[in-house]
């Protein structure tokens, strides 16, 4: 199953979590998923392999990700008693917090890069964030419980801009080309269909044409994207054609209709069918609800 998450970002502006972990195959489901807001993922222990749009990277402890807005990702685990998947996450909604960076320009252009810029690698490895990062989240989580909630935002706030300047610092120092960074990533071969599928999602779907075109056998196609993804072709597919009607439902006037047919669904019944299944609203009450949002601004 793939799915697009719409977090409540509004009413929780910040969700962290700290050394989570799952130890048992039924007790983690990783699928393709998207979501608002940035997620910043910091993988302390766990094997397995990370899909993030078209690219694959082997998960390793020490591994530090940034997913944008939207952006389609999947962790497929190797998960055993042994080898657990312990993680810490922080994601938040940046337009909340915007106001609160105008007063350390670096920051703040580090702070819009991550949120809308271009990236290359997402993800990089022998992050050192068992040092400071690791002591700054152990401590948050024993100081949020006790946190009042009238000064939650502020506190919030204050954690964001303390978490993001030790995160920037280390995002930097990976970002000075090395020859251990080039080749830290390892492309997949899913990788190729997932590039197929990027330049074709919105033609109708025929296992036989991409079998053809990437010079594999409709079974191993198959085979091969389920045991690297956990999705099936179709679930995918899916997936990636409303995270491109959620685009332009908020970034454009679009008809439904016109959005159903630039994403291939030229029936804007089963459009909206497919966006409901998906999201648990249709794609006019998806735009009513976005465009009537008024965020709180930090005082």
């Amino acid at each position: 199953m793939s799915d697009i998450h719409s977090l409540n970002l509004r009413d929780l502006p910040l969700y962290f979590t700290y050394k989570r972990l799952n130890d048992k195959a039924d007790h983690y489901q990783g699928t393709f998923h998207a979501h608002q807001g940035v997620e910043i993922l910091i993988v302390h222990e766990g094997t397995g392999t990370l899909i993030l749009e078209q690219k694959s990277y082997k998960l390793a402890p020490g591994m530090l990700c940034i997913f944008q807005p939207y952006q389609l990702h999947h962790i497929q685990v190797d998960l055993s008693e042994s080898t657990p998947f312990i993680r810490s996450i922080v994601h938040y909604e940046p337009t909340l917090f915007e106001a609160y960076m105008e007063k350390w320009p670096n920051l703040q252009a580090f702070y819009k890069h991550i949120h809308m810029g271009s990236l290359g690698e997402q993800c990089m490895y022998d992050s050192g964030a068992a040092g400071p990062l690791d002591s700054l989240l152990s401590n948050w989580e024993r100081t949020l419980p006790l946190l009042p909630k009238s000064d939650i935002y502020e506190e919030y706030s204050l954690f964001l801009v303390a978490f993001l300047r030790i995160f920037k610092q280390l995002w930097e120092q990976k970002q000075k080309p090395s020859d251990s960074q080039s080749a830290s990533r390892v492309p997949h071969q899913a990788e190729r269909i997932l590039e197929w599928l990027q330049e074709h999602y919105k033609e109708p779907l025929r296992l036989e044409q991409i079998a053809s075109e990437l010079h594999l056998s409709p079974h191993h196609l198959s085979h091969l994207f389920k045991a690297c993804t956990g999705s099936s072709i179709s679930d995918y597919v899916s997936a990636k054609k409303i995270q491109q009607a959620i685009l332009l439902l908020t970034a454009s006037d679009y008809s439904i209709a016109r959005i159903g047919e630039e994403i291939g669904l030229t029936n804007s019944s089963y459009f909206c069918k497919l966006f409901k299944t998906q999201l648990g609203i249709t794609p006019h009450q998806y735009r009513k609800q976005f465009r009537s949002k008024r965020y709180p601004m930090p005082r």
